[in-house]
């Protein structure tokens, strides 16, 4: 069995995405930046920070306080791997230290070089060689270097690169988290009319046809699909109401032959034909009476009335006394206050009271006694004394057609109906069964 996949969450399919195109778009700056700087700064820009670590490690002061280099591994290794290096190493003072051949267009500026901070030479008419001057802090104090001949080593682009991490690092350590943060906002705001609508489609009643779910304030994108969920309600309501009418149509067209029938039967000579005949007719009458009361309280769901449920349980106890006395049963009616009124459809819950006692009766075994009581919290309940209703058919009598033994009496709609009706006013319909009997009560 393969396990449901859980819908992916849009804040953070958003989040993640904006990352990588904030990303992108600053590695595509800062990349675009080295190229056009490559372009323009000194090609000594890769070896600036060798060179001047190499000369910061190496420089120190002889017995008499003036600037020396040390022969260090790191200096013998750099003049070993760069034969055309050449240098000038200058303390503020003006005292200096050089090494290799310096171009003559540059030897002037030897004793000069401690003025300088930091400076790019090229483009003498003597020379194509490329200088630089930088700085460096050593232990003996600040050191201003002059140097040159290594402009074909290393990558400009990659020293670029590298110098400009802290611009790049701190605007993405900004941006990430700012994405984050700012993402659910973002996303909450626009879908909050959808979350509306969402909520709106979850109410939607299956017998409310009318019911739609609004477009205006929709983002654009989300739109098509409401205009085709409202478009699918459409289609469903055409369908639900041709059953309705074919049901109706039905139920009414069964009358007259029904009537036909039971008259006939009803010349016929007494006898047990006759009687079964006629309880199977009288079956038949009941089920389609069941079947257009369940499609009138499918279309009638307006609630207008005040009705009292006091007095309507009364009735429904006084029109079905004698059917249940016939059947070999007692019937009381008790209440807890002398009325109770409630917002409803006076004959639907007429119906739902009277369908319980009918089942009672049907299902009671024709002996003990069916109660029905009001109670003050608004329950009409019905209690017989019959054999009870195992525990596994306790949700499914009420459901339409079913019936707890195949040779039941009836077609498996009261209980049923009952629930409808009471879902219609906003109430509830709880079950209490043992081998004692059962108790149904419609809760509004």
């Amino acid at each position: 069995m393969v396990a449901a996949k859980s819908n992916p969450s849009l804040w953070w399919k958003l989040s993640w995405q904006l990352s990588l195109v904030i990303v992108a778009v600053v590695a595509a700056v800062m990349l675009g930046l080295c190229v056009w700087a490559a372009t323009i700064m000194s090609p000594n820009i890769a070896m600036e920070d060798v060179v001047g670590s190499a000369i910061a490690g190496a420089a120190s002061r002889d017995g008499r306080g003036v600037l020396e280099l040390k022969e260090t591994p790191e200096l013998r290794e750099l003049k070993e791997q760069n034969g055309s290096l050449w240098y000038v190493a200058a303390s503020p003072d003006g005292a200096s230290v050089s090494f290799g051949p310096i171009p003559s267009a540059y030897a002037e500026l030897a004793h000069l070089v401690h003025l300088f901070d930091d400076a790019d030479i090229r483009g003498s008419a003597l020379t194509d060689e490329v200088a630089t001057i930088d700085s460096a802090d050593t232990a003996v104090g600040e050191v201003r270097i002059l140097f040159g001949g290594v402009a074909d080593r290393g990558s400009p682009f990659l020293a670029l690169l590298a110098r400009s991490y802290p611009i790049y690092a701190s605007l993405l350590a900004v941006a990430l988290p700012a994405i984050f943060l700012a993402v659910p906002r973002i996303v909450r705001h626009a879908l909050s009319r959808v979350s509306d609508v969402a909520e709106r489609a979850a109410r939607i009643e299956p017998r409310r046809h009318d019911t739609r779910l609004p477009v205006d304030g929709i983002p654009a994108e989300v739109s098509p699909l409401v205009t085709a969920f409202n478009g699918t309600l459409d289609r469903l309501e055409i369908e639900a109401r041709k059953r309705e009418r074919f049901l109706v149509d039905a139920a009414h067209e069964l009358r007259t032959p029904i009537a036909i029938m039971q008259t006939r039967i009803e010349g016929m000579s007494e006898g047990p034909e006759r009687r079964r005949l006629l309880d199977d007719v009288a079956r038949l009458a009941d089920t389609a009476e069941q079947l257009l009361d369940f499609e009138r309280n499918d279309q009638a769901t307006e609630l207008g009335d005040l009705v009292d449920l006091v007095e309507i349980a009364r009735t429904a106890v006084a029109d079905l006394a004698p059917i249940a006395i016939a059947a070999g049963y007692q019937i009381s009616f008790h209440s807890d206050v002398e009325m109770l009124e409630r917002d409803g459809n006076a004959p639907a819950l007429g119906r739902a009271v009277s369908n319980l006692i009918r089942n009672a009766i049907d299902h009671g075994e024709g002996k003990g006694e069916i109660a029905v009581s009001v109670s003050t919290d608004g329950a009409v309940a019905v209690t017989d004394q019959g054999p009870g209703i195992p525990v596994e058919h306790q949700e499914l009598v009420f459901e339409p057609f079913y019936r707890v033994t195949p040779k039941s009496r009836g077609a498996g709609l009261g209980l049923s109906l009952v629930k409808q009706i009471a879902a219609n006013h906003g109430g509830h319909v709880t079950m209490e069964s043992d081998r004692q009997g059962t108790r149904v009560s419609i809760l509004l």
